[in-house]
Parts: C-alpha cells; sequence; structure tokens
C-alpha cells in the first residue's frame, strides 16, 4: 500500500536567487542582533583597523558583534562552538553573510576589542531606555561569585613562587646562551617563548608574587591602624565591641588593648571612690592594686592565652593563584570556588543598570561604589539618575556607613532573610518612623518591620534573584572563559549588555495588553 507522504526532494535546483535573510522567519532573534548593531555607537572596534594598514582585510567589526550577541543571547561562548554554528547554522550564516571567522579570529576579537565590547553596556542601557524599560522607581543591587579560569589548587605561597621565578629565570638565561650566535648578541634582547610572554608562566608568577606582597602591607597596615584605634578606646576606659578575632596575631592586639582599658577603668573607679570619701583613712586609697582588680585579673589571663595561642599558632602565610593573580577564594552555598564577585543593580523590568565585578569577597564595602557606578552608567547613557525612589540591598550591604551614606532611599537588611521574618513574628510589626535615639541599624529594623516596609523589601528577590539565575542556570554563566580582572569586567558587562537585548526583545515581540 503506497502512502501519501509529503517527501524532502534535497536534489532540486533553486531557479531563481534566493536571499538568506528570507531563511529565517521574520522578527527572527538574528536578524534583531543585526539590527540592534546597526543603532549602536561602534566608532570604537574600528580604531584597531585602520583602512591603508598592511595584510590581510579584518573581518567586519560589526558583523563579529552581532555574531557574538546573537551567540551570547543563545548562551554559547566558546569560540569553537561559534566557529562552527557558522558551517551548519542558518541564523549564524545569515549573520556572517556566509563567511565562516575561524575560532581563533573569533577568540581574538574578544581579547582584542574588550574595552570596546564593555563601553557597548552603555550604548545598550539607552536602546532600553528608548523601549521604555529603564524605570527608577525600585531597584535591587545583590552579588554572585563567578568562577573565574583557575584552580583553587593552584594557589601558592610567596616562598615557593619566588623559587619558582628563579628557576624559570635560570632557564632563561640558560636557553639564551646556548642559541646565541657567536658575535656580540643584539643589543635590547629579550627571553622569547611562552615563559616571558606577557601571559606566560613568569608573568603570572610574578603577579601573583605583587598580590601576596600587596595584600601583606595593607594588612599590616590595617592592623597597625586598629591597634593604634583600639589603643586609644583603651585608654578611655571602652571596652572594644564586636567578636573576638580569629586570626591569632590580631586576637593579641585585641586581647593587650582590652587590659589596657581594664586597667584604665580600675584606675578610674577607685579615683571615683576616693572622690566620693568611700575609700577614706584606707590605706590603699593612695596606691591603689589595679592588678587585685576583678576585671583586670580577667584581662590579664586572656591577654596571656592569647600570647600562648599566638606562639603556638603563628598567623597563615597569604597565598596567591599562579593561574589567575587577580582571582580570590570565595565562599558560595556549595563551598569554595577560586573567582570573582560579580555585582549587579536591577529594576523592575530586571534591566540591569549598573555591574562589576570585583575582587572583595563580601559585598559590605561594595555598595557605596556600586551607588556610583550606577550614576556613572546612567549619566552616560543620558538617564537622569535623580528619580530613583528606592534601594534595596540584603543583608551582605549592611553596616552604618552604607546606611547613612549619600544617596536614594534604601532598604537594607540587618540579618538574613528568613531570620528578618522570624524576627517579624516573634516581635510583631512596627508603625511610625523610628525612636530618634535609635542607632542607624535599629532604625532600620524599625522600617523593615513596618508594614510597608516589608512589603517594599519583598520586591528585591523578585527583581536581583531572576536575573542572576537567567545568567547561570539558563545560559551557563557560571565561570568566566578569561583571567584577570579586565577581561572578567568586560565579559561581565558583554554578559548583561546581550541578556538586556534579549529583554528588549521580548517586550517588543510581547502581544499588546490592550485590546484590539
Amino acid at each position: 500500500m503506497a502512502y501519501d507522504y509529503l517527501r524532502a526532494d534535497r536534489e532540486q535546483l533553486f531557479l531563481m536567487p534566493v536571499c538568506m535573510r528570507e531563511w529565517l522567519e521574520e522578527g527572527h532573534l538574528a536578524l534583531f542582533c543585526i539590527d540592534v548593531v546597526a543603532r549602536l555607537d561602534t566608532r570604537a572596534l574600528d580604531q584597531r583597523h585602520p583602512n591603508d594598514g598592511p595584510g590581510r582585510p579584518a573581518y567586519d567589526p560589526e558583523m563579529m558583534l552581532a555574531l557574538l550577541l546573537y551567540a551570547y543571547c543563545n548562551g554559547v561562548r566558546s569560540s569553537r562552538r561559534i566557529e562552527q554554528a557558522c558551517r551548519t547554522d542558518a541564523a549564524y550564516k545569515v549573520i556572517c553573510g556566509g563567511l565562516i571567522p575561524d575560532h581563533a579570529t573569533i577568540a581574538r576579537f574578544i581579547a582584542e576589542q574588550q574595552q570596546a565590547l564593555e563601553g557597548l553596556f552603555v550604548e545598550g542601557l539607552r536602546l532600553c531606555h528608548a523601549a521604555g524599560l529603564v524605570d527608577l522607581s525600585v531597584l535591587a543591587l545583590d552579588g554572585s561569585k563567578i568562577a573565574a579560569d583557575a584552580s583553587l589548587a593552584k594557589n601558592r605561597q610567596a616562598e615557593w613562587i619566588r623559587a619558582q621565578i628563579k628557576e624559570l629565570m635560570a632557564q632563561t638565561m640558560a636557553s639564551e646562551q646556548a642559541e646565541a650566535p657567536a658575535g656580540d648578541p643584539l643589543p635590547g634582547l629579550e627571553p622569547v617563548g611562552e615563559i616571558s610572554t606577557p601571559g606566560g608562566r613568569l608573568a603570572r608568577l610574578k603577579a601573583a608574587l605583587a598580590v601576596i606582597e600587596g595584600e601583606e602591607q595593607e594588612a599590616e597596615q590595617r592592623a597597625k591602624t586598629k591597634a593604634q584605634a583600639a589603643f586609644a578606646e583603651a585608654q578611655e576606659g571602652r571596652k572594644l565591641p564586636g567578636r573576638k578575632p580569629k586570626d591569632p596575631a590580631a586576637g593579641l592586639a585585641r586581647a593587650e588593648a582590652d587590659y589596657a582599658a581594664a586597667l584604665a577603668r580600675a584606675e578610674a573607679n577607685h579615683a571615683r571612690r576616693r572622690a566620693t570619701g568611700a575609700e577614706a583613712g584606707s590605706e590603699d586609697s593612695a596606691t591603689p592594686d589595679r592588678a587585685q582588680d576583678p576585671a583586670v585579673k580577667q584581662a590579664q589571663a586572656a591577654l596571656k592565652a592569647a600570647k600562648d595561642r599566638a606562639q603556638e599558632e603563628p598567623a597563615k602565610p597569604l597565598r596567591a593563584n599562579i593561574t589567575d593573580p587577580d582571582s580570590r577564594v570565595m565562599s558560595t552555598r556549595k563551598g569554595w570556588v577560586q573567582g570573582y564577585n560579580g555585582q549587579a543593580i536591577v529594576n523592575r523590568h530586571q534591566i540591569v543598570l549598573a555591574c562589576k565585578v570585583s575582587q572583595d569577597v563580601t559585598d559590605i564595602e561594595l555598595y557605596q561604589p556600586m551607588i556610583e557606578e550606577l550614576r556613572r552608567t546612567l549619566t552616560q547613557a543620558g538617564i537622569p539618575p535623580e528619580p530613583i525612589e528606592l534601594m534595596l540591598a540584603d543583608a551582605g550591604y549592611c553596616s552604618e556607613a552604607n546606611l547613612t551614606a549619600d544617596g536614594p532611599k534604601r532598604l537594607i537588611a540587618t540579618q538574613k532573610d528568613h531570620k528578618q521574618r522570624a524576627a517579624a513574628r516573634e516581635l510583631g510589626n512596627t508603625t511610625g518612623p523610628p525612636p530618634e535615639d535609635a542607632s542607624p541599624i535599629e532604625a532600620m529594623e524599625h522600617q523593615l518591620r513596618t508594614t510597608e516596609g516589608a512589603a517594599a523589601y519583598a520586591q528585591r528577590s523578585q527583581l536581583i534573584e531572576p536575573t542572576f539565575g537567567d545568567r547561570k542556570h539558563n545560559h551557563g554563566y557560571r565561570a568566566f572563559h578569561r583571567r584577570g580582572l579586565k577581561a572578567a569586567q568586560s565579559e561581565w558587562a558583554f554578559i548583561h549588555l546581550a541578556g538586556n537585548l534579549l529583554k528588549v526583545y521580548r517586550h517588543q515581540r510581547a502581544p499588546s495588553a490592550t485590546p484590539a
């Protein structure tokens, strides 16, 4: 029995010329990327390719940009996968006009144009603003740990790095002497090969050593400043607030300050009793024995314990990653990761308005820099930053400095969200303004327990969490492909540029909410 099927005729010939755009349906994402690139200011991409330069002509930067935008919108960052798609995928063929850029060409374009690609983030914000998606009423700030192209196992101490540098330098000198011509060597001859290239092993080792030395100096200066401040407080008898430091050296400095404060308080208490006549006529009224004071004894015992611990547990030597010296060891919910802290500010439409990559392992020092970054990007995009009504951030950004800094009105959680909700259930809601004598943190806790404050803060997770979920889960952007802080910043900005433009594309294709 013969079946009547619609069969594919793969041997048919086209009698009329074919337009490549007709391969794709109207409104296809690839055509949108081509149109978007035509509206962006791409003059920065042309600066590396003068018209009268020698050698083979370069690929059109706008074509390469459209290719990358479409690939990133589909979660494809591998240059080899992009090259393969240019051979087999109709959408990639339309973007490239049938050209097939080599994977090395694509990778070099990303590396050489990293500054220009990062600057296009602001250009994308202009298109989002024109589409009506830049709403500044409520914004949310958060960070997410992104892995670097480096392994946790490649963190080394300074002594190991110095030994490796010495060995590599010796190998380089021996190679130069063996390969040198019979006559005098050329002046200015430098070592060649992978060892001495800017991204080579020797350069990475030197960068890692510089990181350790810089952190040691910063830690020493920070400890000195804290010790001076602590002793200044101790001279007035004030006990230092906060938890005891876990580091043995810092714990010893804290114990010394606490002991000095205990002595000062004992002296002040004796002077006060002597002034009131409580100890008039006693033998120790003139020369008090401060060592017998219970608080002084307790502080002295704590000081002895801190000294013993500092001798038994010397400070752990600092380490740096020899693969990507700019990356840091970061803590995540799933364990430790060698990477960076990717920050972003989003609005109601989940448009990323500002983004930055940081080496800080915590968020507390990044609130004010991100507010400044937001103002900078909005100003460059021609968007007035004044209408920002409310900024939302989680407990990682909570500090008195961040709560009282200049800027838009803000709600910053004082503790983790589940603890915040538990405290509201246990203590109940509040009303009205906070008490006049409340500290900044107490005032914020009061605001968050009001009905209006709790409802406003509840928007935070709805704004920022889906954005990171889309980048990391839907598109697979869990690790940076290139090494170094500048390269990671460029990649982070381009990731969010693609995400913002994808939002514009879906917004334009969404059916109208008003009936016809």
